[in-house]
């Protein structure tokens, strides 16, 4: 377990059916400090869940029993628990069916176990954090040097307001209610426009980079927004005193942080 860290008090529960990636997770996962739980089921996933309350799932999306895309939408008609998935799968349409069911974020096997424990701090971080995560009942988000008052629409960047037009006011607010989460296409589109149109993607692509040059020191190398090639986007979070804490670096075949939008 790693000195000064109390991660104990977490419960994560693995869904893998293959023995050799679920005992490396758990034998990770057990080093760390996590109390770990697992299931080669998707149907035994879903009872451990429900018993268990985990505080984050892992999940594989090729199990013996079912697709882990229909675990995630069968727990995400109860739970909100953070959903990481683990999987060989490569096609963005897997990874874009995965995240649009459900899921929080998605990792490609073989992987990296300092990627994937990252990972893990930035979900359960938002566990924690329930301020900084915007919920529905929170006033006010504070991340990094970006503040937003949602009662006053109001939007400063390190003590400056920033003016934005409605849209990208919208579109800040989606991320930032979501912030450690990738967000495809499709939800933002249907979130801020209303639908998932195909002609509206070259409107979110326009109003991602107004925003980005309205929130971001370079918008070449986001701090804020990071880009998941073919995918979505997420809103990362900045620590105030460190800069960016939490920014995983992730093969560029996954995320193009510098492509634009």
């Amino acid at each position: 377990m790693a000195e000064g860290t109390d991660n104990g008090r977490f419960v994560i529960l693995v869904v893998e059916d293959d023995a050799a990636v679920r005992n490396l997770l758990t034998m990770t996962l057990d080093l760390q400090g996590y109390r770990v739980e697992y299931a080669d089921r998707g149907s035994a996933g879903l009872m451990a869940a429900a018993s268990l309350n985990p505080d984050l799932l892992i999940l594989d999306l090729g199990l013996p029993d079912m697709d882990g895309s229909e675990v995630i939408g069968k727990i995400r008609s109860w739970s909100d628990v953070p959903i990481l998935v683990v999987s060989a799968r490569l096609e963005d349409a897997d990874k874009v069916a995965a995240l649009d069911a459900g899921a929080d974020d998605y990792i490609v096997k073989p992987f990296s176990v300092d990627e994937l424990l990252a990972r893990i701090r930035v979900a359960l971080r938002r566990v924690e954090r329930t301020g900084y995560s915007a919920s529905e009942e929170s006033c006010v988000y504070d991340n990094g040097g970006l503040h937003i008052d949602f009662a006053a629409a109001c939007v400063t960047l390190d003590g400056e307001e920033v003016h934005l037009t409605p849209m990208e006011y919208k579109l800040l607010c989606v991320l930032a209610r979501n912030t450690g989460k990738v967000l495809t296409h499709n939800y933002i589109l249907k979130e801020v426009w209303g639908s998932a149109l195909v002609s509206d993607m070259a409107s979110l692509r326009v109003f991602m980079a107004t925003l980005r040059k309205k929130i971001e020191f370079d918008p070449s190398h986001p701090r804020y927004v990071q880009t998941h090639v073919g995918i979505g986007y997420r809103m990362m979070k900045v620590d105030a005193d460190e800069g960016f804490e939490d920014c995983v670096k992730t093969p560029a075949s996954d995320i193009g942080a510098s492509e634009l939008p």
